[in-house]
C-alpha cells in the first residue's frame, strides 16, 4: 500500500522543510491553517461549490475512438482538464490556495509561473476573490508565452519579468520566495506545483487530487477498467493529481512523461528521473532529484514546453519513481509536436505542449495494454497558449506573413495617432 500524504513533510527520504528561519514561521502557519481548513465542513463545501460553478468540474473523461483504432491495444481515454476555466488543471490548486489565503486574512497573493498557466489561474482566482496578485515569470518565458501574460494582466495581475539566472521557472520561484520572506504578514505564496518545502507538496496534491478522484468515479460509473494512466511531469502537479487515486491499485500502470528536449546531453532536456545527469540534492527548500552539478548549482534545461523545463521534480514523485510505483519516460520535442497533430487531426482535441508529452508517451505504450483495458491520458491543458510556439513550426511562412502584417498595422496605427 502506498502512502498518499507525507510523513512529517517527507516521502521516504525526499521532501522536508530546508529553509531559513524567516520562512519557517509562514510555512508552519500555513501548515496549521491548511489542516484546519481541510477539517472544516464549511470550507470544503465552499471549495466544492467553486469547483462546480467557477472551474466547471467535473471535466469530461472522453473516449477517443479514432486514436484507439489507429494506435491498437488499449482503449484510449482523455481526461479533458483543458476544459476547466482558464484552460488547464492549474486552477484546481490556485482557487484552493486563494480560498485558504483569504481564510488566513491575507490580502495579497504572489505566484511563480513557467508556461503561464499557473500564473493565469492564480490571477483569475485573485480577481474572483478580490485579492491583489503579483506573478513572477522568467523573462524567457514572458517572451514565449505572451498570450498568457496578456491575460494575466487583463485579470489585473502585475507580471514581474525575472531577469536573473537562466530567466526561467527556477528563477521565478527564487524571486517569489524572496518576496514572501519579506511580506508574509499580508501575503500568501501560491506555489503552483507539488514541490517546494513542506507543506506545499501535500497542499498542491490535495487540491489537484480532484482529477484522479473524478477519473476513478467516472470509470466506475461507466464500467471502464483502467489499465494505465499517463501524465506529463514538470514539477508534478497534474501527474500526482491524477495518480493519487490509483496509487494503491497495483494493477494500474502509472507513467510520467518528462521533457526529453532535443537530446540526451546536459542542457538538451529536463529529464530528472530518466536521464543520467540528475543528482539528489536540496534546492529551494526541499530534497529531491535535480539537474545540478557537483557544487549544487543548477544545470541548464531545455524543452519546447515552458511548463516542463524546471530543473527538479516534486519529492513525492521522486519517491514513487525510486520505488518503481511510477515509471518515467522522456519525450522529445519532435514527438510532442507529432502528438499535438495526431490528437488534433484525429480527435479534434488540441493538447498543450506539456500535455502532448503525455499523449506521445501514451502513443508509445498503447499496444502494451490489453484491448479490454483503458489507457487514460491526462490532458492537463489546452494548446491555445502555444500558438506562438507551434505556428512557426507547423506553418512558418504564413505565420511570418501574419506577424509582419500585424507589425505594419501597428506602425500605421501609430502614425495615425502621431498625426492626430
Amino acid at each position: 500500500m502506498t502512502k498518499t500524504e507525507s510523513d512529517n513533510g517527507f516521502f521516504d527520504r525526499f521532501g522536508g522543510k530546508y529553509v531559513a528561519e524567516i520562512i519557517r514561521r509562514p510555512l508552519d502557519d500555513l501548515e496549521k491553517a491548511f489542516g484546519e481548513a481541510m477539517r472544516d465542513p464549511a470550507f470544503l463545501e465552499e471549495l466544492r461549490t467553486v469547483q462546480r460553478d467557477y472551474i466547471g468540474r467535473e471535466t469530461p473523461l472522453y473516449f477517443a475512438p479514432t486514436a484507439t483504432k489507429l494506435l491498437g491495444g488499449a482503449r484510449i481515454y482523455v481526461k479533458l482538464e483543458g476544459l476547466a476555466n482558464t484552460g488547464a488543471h492549474k486552477i484546481n490548486n490556485a482557487i484552493g490556495q486563494c480560498l485558504l489565503a483569504r481564510r488566513m486574512g491575507k490580502t495579497r497573493v504572489i505566484a511563480e509561473t513557467g508556461a503561464g498557466q499557473h500564473g493565469l489561474a492564480t490571477a483569475a482566482a485573485c480577481a474572483k476573490l478580490g485579492l491583489e496578485c503579483v506573478v513572477y515569470m522568467g523573462e524567457v518565458d514572458v517572451r514565449r508565452q505572451q498570450p498568457n501574460v496578456a491575460t494575466m494582466e487583463l485579470y489585473g495581475a502585475k507580471v514581474v519579468p525575472v531577469k536573473s539566472g537562466a530567466r526561467t521557472l527556477k528563477d521565478a520561484v527564487n524571486e517569489a520566495m524572496r518576496d514572501w520572506a519579506a511580506n508574509f504578514k499580508d501575503t500568501h505564496y501560491v506555489l503552483g506545483s507539488a514541490l517546494g518545502p513542506a507543506p506545499f507538496p501535500d497542499i498542491v496534491r490535495t487540491f489537484q487530487s480532484v482529477i484522479g478522484d473524478e477519473v476513478k468515479r467516472q470509470a466506475a460509473e461507466r464500467g471502464i477498467d483502467v489499465g494505465a494512466v499517463v501524465a506529463c511531469v514538470g514539477g508534478g502537479s497534474n501527474s500526482i493529481g491524477i495518480f493519487s487515486a490509483f496509487l494503491d491499485d497495483a494493477d494500474v500502470r502509472l507513467v510520467g512523461a518528462e521533457a526529453g528536449g532535443v537530446g540526451p546531453n546536459v542542457g538538451e532536456n529536463a529529464a530528472r528521473m530518466t536521464g543520467n545527469a540528475s543528482r539528489e540534492g536540496i534546492v529551494q527548500g526541499y530534497k529531491s532529484r535535480f539537474l545540478i552539478d557537483e557544487d549544487g548549482q543548477s544545470l541548464p534545461t531545455r524543452s519546447i514546453s515552458a511548463g516542463l523545463d524546471y530543473m527538479g521534480i516534486g519529492p513525492q514523485l521522486a519517491a514513487l519513481g525510486e520505488s518503481g510505483r511510477v515509471e518515467f519516460t522522456s519525450v522529445r520535442d519532435d514527438e510532442a509536436l507529432e502528438a499535438v497533430k495526431f490528437f488534433a487531426r484525429n480527435e479534434g482535441i488540441l493538447f498543450a505542449l506539456e500535455s502532448a508529452h503525455a499523449g506521445a508517451a501514451a502513443m508509445r505504450i498503447a499496444k502494451e495494454i490489453p484491448a479490454d483495458k483503458a489507457l487514460v491520458i491526462n490532458m492537463s491543458g489546452r494548446g491555445d497558449k502555444d500558438i506562438f510556439i507551434t505556428s512557426p513550426v507547423f506553418r512558418p511562412a504564413r505565420w511570418r506573413e501574419f506577424l509582419e502584417a500585424e507589425l505594419r498595422r501597428l506602425d500605421e496605427k501609430k502614425d495615425v495617432h502621431d498625426a492626430d
